[in-house]
C-alpha cells in the first residue's frame, strides 16, 4: 500500500511539474495577457472571467504573471544547479583523485561555504555582483557547490577502491578515462537525487531574493516579486499572495516528492521495504 500511494504521489508531481514546465516553456501564447500590462481601472479585480486569478495593484492580471513567474523560476533552478553540479563535481573529483594537501585545502574551502547561513551568503554574493536574474543564478550555484562537492568526493573515495578501478589503473589505463568509465556512471544515480533537491532549494532562494529586492528585477513577472508587492494588500486583496505562493509551496514540494522518491529507489535496502 505504501508503495502503490509512494508511486500516486510521484506520477502526480511528475504531472505537476510536466504542466508548470509546458506552461513556463510556452508562456508567450498560454498567458491570455501580457504579464506586464497595467490596466489602473481594474485594480484589485477579484477573480472573474475576464481575469481567472484577480488583477494586482497596478491592474495587471495575476494568472499572466504566475505562468511568466514560472519561467524564471525554472530558469534559476535549472542553471543555478547546473553550476552548481559542474563546480562541485570538479572539486569532488581533484580532492578525491589527489588527496593529501591538495584535498584538504579543497574540502576546507567547501566546509568554509557550508558553514555560512544560506540566505545570508546568497545575499553577500548577490550584494558583490550586483542585482539581477543573471546574478541569482550564479551565487545559488556558488552557494551549492559544496554540496555536490562532498557527495562527489564520498562517492568516488568508495568506487576508487574498487577491484575494477584498480585493475583498471593497474593495466595503465588513462585517468580521464577512469573517471568517465568507471567512476561518473556510479555517481549519477545519487547525483540525480541530490539535484532533484537542490533545484527545489534554489527555487526557494530565488523567490526570498526577489522578495527582498535582490533578485529578479520590477517589471519581470517573479513569484518573490509578486509576494513583495502583495505584502501591503493581504487583506484588500489576498488572491494577490495566495497564487503565487501556492504555485511555489506546490513547485517545491513536487520536487522533494520526485527527490525523496528516487532516493528511496535508487536505495535497494529501502525500496524492498
Amino acid at each position: 500500500m505504501k508503495r502503490k500511494s509512494g508511486s500516486r504521489f510521484l506520477y502526480i508531481a511528475i504531472a505537476y511539474l510536466a504542466i508548470l514546465g509546458a506552461a513556463a516553456a510556452a508562456a508567450p501564447w498560454v498567458a491570455p495577457y501580457q504579464p506586464t500590462a497595467q490596466n489602473l481601472e481594474n485594480r484589485f479585480e477579484a477573480p472573474s472571467f475576464a481575469h481567472p486569478l484577480g488583477t494586482d495593484n497596478f491592474g495587471r492580471d495575476v494568472l499572466s504573471r504566475v505562468i511568466h513567474g514560472s519561467r524564471s523560476a525554472l530558469m534559476v533552478g535549472l542553471v543555478s544547479v547546473s553550476i552548481a553540479l559542474v563546480l562541485g563535481s570538479i572539486v569532488g573529483l581533484i580532492a578525491a583523485l589527489s588527496g593529501g594537501l591538495m584535498e584538504n585545502t579543497l574540502m576546507l574551502l567547501m566546509d568554509s561555504l557550508l558553514s555560512f547561513p544560506t540566505v545570508l551568503l546568497a545575499i553577500t554574493v548577490v550584494s558583490f555582483l550586483g542585482y539581477g536574474l543573471v546574478q541569482v543564478m550564479c551565487a545559488i550555484g556558488v552557494i551549492y557547490s559544496p554540496v555536490f562537492a562532498r557527495l562527489v568526493r564520498a562517492e568516488t573515495l568508495s568506487i576508487k577502491t574498487e577491484g575494477y578501478v584498480e585493475a583498471s589503473r593497474a593495466l595503465g589505463t588513462p585517468i580521464f578515462k577512469i573517471v568517465f568509465k568507471h567512476i561518473l556512471p556510479n555517481l549519477l544515480g545519487k547525483v540525480v537525487v541530490q539535484c532533484s533537491i537542490t533545484f527545489a532549494l534554489s527555487v526557494v532562494i530565488e523567490a526570498s531574493l526577489s522578495y527582498l529586492g535582490l533578485g529578479t528585477q520590477p517589471p519581470t513577472p517573479s513569484w518573490g516579486l509578486m509576494l513583495k508587492d502583495a505584502r501591503n494588500y493581504l487583506i484588500q486583496a489576498p488572491w494577490m499572495a495566495v497564487y503565487p505562493g501556492l504555485a511555489l509551496a506546490l513547485t517545491v514540494f513536487c520536487f522533494n516528492i520526485l527527490g525523496d522518491t528516487l532516493s528511496e529507489r535508487l536505495n535497494p535496502r529501502v525500496y524492498r521495504r
